[in-house]
This record gives structure tokens, sequence and C-alpha cells, in this order.
């Protein structure tokens, strides 16, 4: 399978940002790729910086015009699109909703962000109600899909419920960045546990794991912070753990790289991870904490 990525910054100017997303998307297309991944929220800046209702006025509904949008780009090209979108489920309740196209432009399915974060300069609790979907993978012409969205890809959880619901990819659209007031080697440190943990997911589930990253500086609109550089660093990592391909951290790219997931199969019969969990001791895990 040809996957097509796209790392891009993001301005206060959505058209410019759709005109963008579009050319890249075309230009993947037209490259071979079959499935394309774009990054969280990537039709604005991201607003999460700081807490403003009238940052609600950027969400819409699915289906809405951005589903419109890149449903006609995906039935144009061909191609099945993983999109990111601020969802308006009803007024007052909202989600950070990522929407799988498919090839003919319909929706192939939905999946609402599960875990929420809620740190300085990501205020996400703020605008987010908790997804309400589960984690399901979503069917569609090129694979099954186990989309997932950015903080989701710190919890093996996640990874395991859509590989155990037979995943063929595990795809992670992502917005995150550096805080400016840590030092580079610590800003380094947390930039390879957010590579190391999703290739540990590829390793344990014995799938591939792709993450799209925003790249760029986008200011706090508070002036309380020196805003978020986004560390880019898209990846796609194999059911080994090895690193098919890492983008820049600085620079935006759009590439197609192809898997062969037969491979995921070879790698299932070497390490039978699945069939030696010993699933008749886990019923802890659902517990907060254990004392």
């Amino acid at each position: 399978m040809k996957i097509g990525l796209l790392q891009l910054h993001n301005t206060a100017d959505k058209t410019d940002n759709l005109r963008r997303l579009a050319e890249g998307i075309s230009d993947l297309a037209k490259r071979g790729a079959e499935l394309i991944v774009l990054q969280e929220l990537h039709n604005s800046l991201y607003f999460c910086q700081v807490e403003d209702v009238n940052n609600f006025d950027l969400a819409e509904p699915i289906p809405g015009p951005s589903t419109g949008f890149y449903g006609e780009l995906a039935k144009q090209l061909n191609v099945v699109i993983v999109t990111s979108l601020f969802e308006r489920r009803a007024p007052g309740l909202y989600h950070n909703t990522a929407v799988v196209i498919e090839r003919d432009g319909t929706i192939a399915g939905k999946y609402r962000k599960m875990h929420i974060p809620d740190d300085p300069a990501y205020y996400e609790k703020f605008y987010f109600t908790p997804g309400d979907l589960g984690f399901h993978p979503i069917q569609t012409s090129v694979g099954r899909l186990g989309v997932l969205v950015c903080w989701d890809q710190w919890y093996p959880e996640a990874a395991r419920l859509m590989a155990l619901q037979g995943a063929e990819l595990l795809i992670y659209p992502t917005a995150i960045g550096y805080e400016s007031s840590d030092t580079p080697e610590e800003q380094q440190r947390q930039r390879e546990a957010w590579t190391t943990v999703q290739r540990g997911h590829a390793v344990a589930n014995g799938l591939p794991v792709i993450a799209v990253n925003r790249v760029g500086h986008e200011p706090d609109p508070s002036g309380q912070t020196n805003g978020i550089q986004f560390w880019g660093s898209s990846f796609i990592a194999g059911p080994q753990g090895e690193l098919i391909y890492r983008a820049s951290d600085t620079e935006e790219e759009s590439l197609v790289v192809e898997i062969d997931l037969q491979h995921s199969e070879n790698v299932r019969r070497w390490w039978p991870f699945l069939r030696d969990r010993r699933i008749d001791k886990y019923g802890e895990i659902t517990c907060r904490f254990i004392d």
C-alpha cells in the first residue's frame, strides 16, 4: 500500500490552509498514494493554546462543509483520506473527531478522540468532550484502519483494542510541539519519547504505525507563553518498530511511502504476542490504581 503524508504549517487563514491541503492531497494522489493522512485539526491554527469561547465558531457538523470538501477531493482523486476535524455535535457539545473519507467521497467512519489533555498551551478539555464511539477500526477499500488522535498515542490500551478488532494500521493525526522554556536536551527527550512509545505500539501489536504531526511556530494569542514550536517528525514505523521514514522536525514535507502489509502477517507468526496474552489475568487493568 502506498501511503501519503502531509506535514504542514498552519495559519490563521482557513482558506489558505484548505488551498494548500487540497494542493498537497492532489500532488500525493498523482504520485500514487492510495491512503492520505492529514495532521490533527488541520483546517486552522491549533486554537487550544487559549480558552476562548469564540473558538467554538471554528467547529462544524459532521457531515458538513469539510467532509463535503474532502469528499469531493477523495472522489476526484480516487483516494482514501484521514481527516481531523473540530466537530459540533450539538449546542455546547463538541469533539475532536477524525473522519475517514472513502474513495467515492462518502464517510467510511469516524473516531472521536478519547484521551483529552489539559496542559499549559493544550487546553483541550475546555473544547472537547471525550469520545463516546469507543476504539473501533474503520473498514475502507484500502484496509481496516485503526484511527486514533494525538494524546491517544501515549496509551497502549487504545492501540491494543484497535489491534484486537482487526486493525491493519494504526494512524495518529497529531499536533504536538516544544515548550520554549524547556532546554534543547529536554525538548529532544520529549520528541524521542513520542516516537519511541508509538514504535512500541507497532512492535506490541505487529502493525505499522503512521503519525502525522504539524510543523512550524504558532504564537500564543494570550501572550502568556511563547507559543508552540510544533516538532514535525511525522513518521511511519513497520510492525517491528523499524522506522521506514521520519520527516524533518522543522520543515514541511509531502511524502509517499510504500508499506507491505504481508510483512505484518509474517511478524505476527514469528512473534505471536496475541496468542500468548494472559487474558485470564488482566482484569485489574480497568482499575484506576491498584493499592
